[in-house]
């Protein structure tokens, strides 16, 4: 099992994800869940290519917080 942070952003009509720890890996959907699940397949498939071609899986690294500004 692999745990990696996706970013979802709006955009203009639509949403796109994407993960800092898997470059090149991204997804978009019409709605934030068909982006959430489009990225899942989107990972999927990522590590699987990277499996063919004997890479190394990367390790998770990246975190997010909220900061409160006043």
């Amino acid at each position: 099992m692999y745990r990696f942070l996706i970013i979802i952003e709006k955009a203009k009509g639509n949403y796109s994800a994407y993960s800092p720890d898997l470059p090149g890996c991204a997804a978009t959907g019409r709605t934030r869940e068909e982006t959430e699940k489009n990225m899942y397949s989107a990972i999927e498939m990522h590590i699987q290519g990277l499996i063919e071609d004997n890479l190394s899986i990367p390790k998770s690294q990246t975190f997010s917080e909220y900061l409160v500004v006043k």
